[in-house]
């Protein structure tokens, strides 16, 4: 397991499909994220050389995988093969993962890449490493703004027991 401080970690990141997975990496110190491409899937198992490939050369401290809730939070059949994914991806490359709710990143992605680049960007592979960056990018927004709630709460606190 990483000994890199929580706050400095590099994170990849996984939006998991049937047949494509796309990949991303993170930097929890400036809170972004690149698309690194897809991975090939048959019914859901990746690749695993491929895989491997990139944990080789970014050697992540964490991993995040998409979970595909339905719009209303429950679960699909989806959600539980992308857990059973990153529960085999931890336990393969002995990497802690976390999992971060995707709903509407695939909507999201296509609309930043039509801006980028009109429809000629909205290529497959495009689509699915673009969405693995959102959600890399909304585990930071979530995480790191509860973390600084709960300082700033802290702080608070202790400024109404001083009056």
């Amino acid at each position: 397991m990483s000994k890199t401080k929580q706050g400095q970690r590099t994170l990849i990141g996984f939006d998991f499909g049937k047949k494509y997975i796309g990949v991303a990496v993170g930097q929890e110190i400036t809170h972004s994220a690149t698309p690194l491409g897809s991975i090939k899937a048959k019914d859901g198992i990746p690749h695993w050389q491929s895989l491997k490939n990139y944990i080789n050369e970014w050697r992540p401290d964490a991993i995040i995988v998409g979970l595909p809730l339905n719009m209303d939070g429950s679960e699909q059949q989806l959600t539980r093969d992308a857990r059973k994914f990153g529960n085999r991806v931890g336990s393969q490359c002995n990497i802690q993962v976390i999992f971060q709710d995707e709903r509407l990143t695939t909507a999201d992605a296509k609309e930043q890449l039509f801006a980028q680049g009109g429809y000629r960007n909205l290529k497959k592979d495009n689509i699915d490493a673009m969405s693995a960056v959102l959600i890399i990018e909304s585990y930071f927004e979530n995480h790191f703004k509860k973390h600084s709630d709960n300082q700033s709460g802290s702080l608070h606190n202790k400024n109404d027991s001083l009056k």
